[in-house]
């Protein structure tokens, strides 16, 4: 039963986390159709207008064919550059941003190669497929791809971590078991991950549930090792921070939200839910009642919408700013074109991995405990 419950709460935590991501890809074909058509016009424009001398183009020519006499006149007047010196350009605009891959979400994953520069990408999906949601939708017209659910390099990594979490715990069950048999108490692997359940469930969740709060057991540990999982992901080479991605996060934070409020739902009941929105004491006049449910009530609605936002927002801020953080100190070492002040950087930044790996539990321990706390808050209100 206790396996049943953790993969109902897995999947429904892994399908809506791993769609979230692509929110930001929904609108990508038809920005892309819109700038093909700009594009076109600018064509247009451009053969209309009489050909004139780009100076820009001048400019950047003559400096990257300075001391080589490789500059062709006509295709300078044609504001065209040489393939020479738009091979160069091209490859400074490619290589300017090396600290934001590997916090953002992208269509490709970096894997280890023996080459120069030390990764090849690979597509997070076949070329040329796109796996398209089309909701319905009376005024849409057209054939563009309303929702994009292609996966992403986030939504494998999720997909990893919720997989990593499953044949972990579910083989540190059966682990359990088996030794338990044989020698009357687990050891080892499995020992470890029953003292960690058994804290989680005795000092995270019971404690701040509130009595009867065995039902919740399942999803804060669900959401403890979900959590876990991708955050140390993030830590491995060539892999990404899936809670990194306000989407994620921000999916997460508004499952919590709903347990949160169906439970006050279920344990006030309808009035009793009513009056943790709308402030109505009843201990004032008529009028003072009034007064304060004008002010309250707000505040009232404004700390629901704290709750999932203070979720969502902190556990983003800390898995993206220590990765921001490492990488910038890695990139002092190409910044200033030497490899003799790389000690301090590289140093610096295993000092700052290792606080790291300490965040990675520690967020997922703050937003397991954050929760029970937020369910067991609502709850208190029915005693």
């Amino acid at each position: 039963m206790t396996h049943t419950r953790f993969a109902c709460v897995l999947a429904a935590l892994l399908v809506a986390s791993t769609l979230a991501p692509h929110a930001a890809h929904a609108q990508a074909p038809i920005a892309a159709t819109r700038a093909a058509s700009a594009e076109a016009s600018r064509a247009e424009t451009r053969s209309a207008v009489p050909a004139t001398v780009d100076s820009s183009a001048v400019a950047a020519a003559t400096e990257a064919t300075s001391g080589t006499g490789a500059l062709d006149p006509a295709s300078v007047r044609q504001g065209e550059l040489p393939v020479s010196v738009q091979g160069q350009r091209e490859a400074r605009q490619e290589h300017v941003d090396f600290i934001t891959p590997h916090i953002t979400d992208s269509r490709h994953i970096e894997l280890p190669y023996w080459k120069s520069p030390w990764y090849r990408e690979v597509s997070t999906w076949p070329e040329g497929a796109t796996f398209c949601i089309v909701p319905f939708n009376p005024l849409y017209r057209g054939d563009a791809c309303r929702f994009d659910a292609t996966p992403t390099k986030h939504v494998w990594m999720l997909f990893l971590a919720g997989l990593l979490c499953a044949v972990t715990l579910i083989s540190a069950s059966r682990a359990h078991e088996r030794h338990s048999r044989r020698t009357g108490a687990p050891k080892g692997f499995s020992a470890a991950i029953e003292a960690m359940v058994l804290y989680l469930r005795k000092d995270v969740v019971l404690d701040n549930v509130g009595p009867h709060g065995e039902r919740f057991v399942s999803f804060i540990l669900t959401l403890f090792f979900l959590i876990l999982f991708a955050n140390l992901l993030g830590l491995v080479p060539y892999a990404s921070t899936a809670t990194g991605n306000v989407a994620v996060t921000a999916t997460l934070a508004i499952f919590t939200f709903i347990m949160i409020e169906i439970t006050g739902m279920r344990e006030l009941g309808p009035k009793g839910y009513l009056k943790t929105i709308f402030y109505w004491p009843d201990d004032m006049p008529v009028w003072g009642k009034l007064f304060m449910t004008l002010i309250m009530t707000p505040i009232e609605i404004a700390s629901k919408i704290a709750k999932p936002f203070a979720l969502a927002v902190r556990l983003l801020a800390n898995m993206t700013a220590g990765h921001v953080v490492v990488l910038a100190l890695i990139g002092l070492i190409f910044t200033f074109g030497t490899y003799w002040i790389a000690v301090v950087p590289v140093g610096a930044a295993v000092a700052i991995m290792l606080l790291e790996l300490f965040v990675a539990f520690l967020q997922a321990y703050i937003f397991a405990l954050l929760s029970a706390v937020f369910i067991g808050l609502i709850r208190q209100s029915a005693h």
